[in-house]
């Protein structure tokens, strides 16, 4: 960022000119719009807050009578793509055709968040929970008391119901931080995709150099599809009480 770009709020009032916090009206939903959307493009660890001011055409400091610290806005942003996936029209709160259907609609759900945001997703996988004992991407005690009641209706009992979630959080989480890394997502240890890997000498592997363009197609979509099905089928002996 050039220095002509910079917001210099203190020069601006010297020269009596009206602060970009008055020329921009702010508010916390807009910041963390803007958050999400610089996070989409950028990735982590993304905005700063003189950055995300920048962005938004004010300086730093007026940013912080609405997001107290960057922390506070990484809640807020893991808060407003959760709100994004309970607002998708295929989420029901209770099973409304039987509990594989609650679950496939909440799985796709999750799966299209992700892919909407993907640069955003290890932020859902790893920002603090409420409570130690949750796990992402259900990651708040709303989420999981709608999921253990959907599955309790349905006949599972409690151990039942609660290894269910486990599952179920294990599965898409796994997945989806595999997913989202091949839309360019930082996600540590799994980001495999850096340029100077596409080159590598595989002569002393001549399988793997066979198998190659195999390896390297993306069946993200049909991988899902068939673990969730295979999931449901083990969920449905969990709820039978024979494994």
């Amino acid at each position: 960022m050039s220095n002509d770009e910079y917001v210099d709020a203190d020069t601006d009032v010297v020269d009596g000119v009206a602060k970009p916090s008055v020329r921009a009206a702010l508010s916390r939903d807009r910041i963390v719009g803007a958050a999400v959307d610089f996070i989409d493009e950028e990735g982590l660890p993304g905005p700063t807050m003189r950055r995300l001011g920048q962005r938004l055409g004010v300086e730093a400091m007026s940013l912080y009578r609405y997001v107290p610290s960057r922390e506070d806005l990484l809640d807020a942003v893991v808060e407003h793509v959760m709100a994004e996936m309970e607002a998708d029209p295929d989420v029901v709160d209770s099973p409304v055709n039987g509990w594989q259907d609650f679950l496939q609609r909440l799985a796709h759900a999750v799966r299209r968040m992700g892919i909407a945001h993907p640069k955003v997703f290890p932020l859902v996988a790893s920002r603090p929970l409420e409570a130690p004992w949750l796990r992402p991407p259900l990651r708040n005690v709303s989420w999981v008391e709608r999921f253990l009641n959907a599955l309790l209706e349905e006949g599972f009992d409690d151990d039942g119901a609660v290894g269910a979630y486990r599952a179920f959080s294990s599965f898409l989480l796994g997945h989806l931080l595999l997913e989202v890394a091949i839309h360019g997502a930082d996600v540590g240890p799994l980001d495999t995709l850096e340029e100077d890997n596409h080159d590598r000498d595989l002569s002393e592997y001549p399988t793997v150099a066979r198998l190659r363009p195999s390896l390297s197609e993306d069946q993200s979509a049909i991988e899902f599809e068939d673990a969730l099905e295979e999931l449901l089928r083990r969920l449905e002996l969990i709820r039978n009480g024979t494994v």
